[in-house]
């Protein structure tokens, strides 16, 4: 089990596989992982293709600046910026920066903890 990863190593290994979802490669990595945690770099570039996801998620901001749109709702943000999106709520980023890039973490339970999202 990995205890430390530098983000020059994952944006090593970005973009990743090319997908139907990903024609020019994934735009993200995994850095690390325990049980349900994990943890990726994110770095789309120009379009945000990303649907629901089953956990709940945090992301870190490590560069740029844009929105994250939640449910409709858009939240502006900048390096520095941490913001929370609960299980299988629709989300996305929109007019970011080409330098962006996020630290995303998962964990808990497919569903989320708790019926209550924000």
């Amino acid at each position: 089990m990995k205890t430390k990863v530098t983000v020059e190593e994952v944006l090593s290994r970005i973009p990743g596989p090319v997908t139907v979802e990903w024609p020019m490669g994934e735009r993200f990595a995994v850095a690390l992982a325990h049980g349900t945690m994990s943890v990726e770099y994110y770095a789309p570039i120009g379009h945000d293709p990303q649907t629901p996801h089953e956990q709940d998620e945090v992301y870190f901001i490590h560069k740029g600046t844009g929105e994250l749109v939640i449910r409709g709702n858009s939240h502006s943000f900048k390096a520095g910026d941490c913001l929370f999106v609960a299980a299988n709520v629709e989300h996305r980023f929109e007019n970011f920066s080409s330098d962006f890039g996020t630290w995303v973490v998962f964990w808990g339970s497919k569903g989320g903890e708790s019926n209550e999202n924000p």
